[in-house]
């Protein structure tokens, strides 16, 4: 039997944990916090600004500060002056009275596949909750653009209410990443391994008004896989592509081979 994190009791409403890196104005926060809600009760606590791409950055040397935060006059959550990980570390510190059941990170606009695994402020935060003994997931739309969180948010709640019946292996995440299209035009869930995609990528150059150089990154995602069961891929292929993510980030296969190289000599 697989030795996981703490299943919830299903008699009882489960307190859920809401983040992102889009900051706590992404609709991407609100569609899942709505989600959340239909099965529990809610804390949202998110950056005060967006912080895609900060991966599992920590604010050091600066203060942090939380503020409360309305939605259309009516409190909504909390924000925090940092980062993904700073919000759920503040949030268990400082913000909530006990460990939530459950945290979801999300809804991110754009996917989460492959590299940006790696790159992730979304991920960060679920595999932050990990670390905290937390049982958590993140939630990707592959999508920057005309997003429609419909079926995502119906997804997330789906996959949230199964996680909280079974639990999940401890330091272990699941990341779904959930095409923008209907849901009739879904064609199916799969499981799937984090793929090879990686960027290829540049730096624009421009001139400020001074003449000084400055740049912007850019990049397109280069497929590198051919099978649904790697990520990138599914989700080309319009299959809601859901990983389990380890905090192990070992190369356990090579392990043998370092051994051989004798270092000790």
């Amino acid at each position: 039997m697989i030795n996981t994190q703490s299943r919830v009791d299903t008699q009882q409403k489960p307190h859920i944990l809401v983040c992102n890196d889009d900051g706590i104005e992404g609709e991407g926060i609100h569609a899942l916090a709505a989600a959340m809600k239909k099965i529990g009760r809610v804390t949202v606590v998110a950056p005060a600004e967006p912080h895609s791409g900060k991966s599992h950055a920590m604010t050091l040397g600066t203060p942090l500060r939380i503020k409360k935060f309305l939605k259309n006059g009516r409190f909504f959550g909390y924000t925090v002056s940092g980062t993904p990980v700073d919000c759920i570390k503040v949030a268990l510190s400082h913000i909530l009275p006990s460990k939530p059941d459950l945290i979801v990170s999300g809804i991110n606009y754009g996917s989460n596949t492959a590299i940006n695994t790696i790159y992730s402020g979304t991920v960060a935060a679920a595999l932050e909750g990990a670390i905290q003994g937390i049982t958590s997931l993140a939630f990707s739309l592959t999508t920057y653009e005309h997003a429609d969180f419909t079926y995502a948010g119906k997804f997330a709640r789906k996959l949230a209410k199964k996680v909280l019946l079974e639990g999940l292996p401890p330091d272990t995440i699941l990341s779904a990443n959930i095409p923008n299209i209907p849901e009739s035009q879904i064609a199916g869930i799969m499981i799937t391994e984090q793929g090879r995609s990686r960027w290829e990528e540049d730096a624009i150059e421009r001139n400020d008004m001074f003449g000084n150089p400055y740049y912007w990154l850019n990049g397109t995602l280069c497929l590198l896989d051919d099978t649904v069961r790697k990520d990138e891929f599914a989700v080309r292929q319009n299959y809601v592509a859901v990983t389990p993510i380890s905090c192990d980030l070992t190369n356990h296969s090579y392990i043998h081979t370092l051994e051989q190289w004798n270092l000790q000599k």
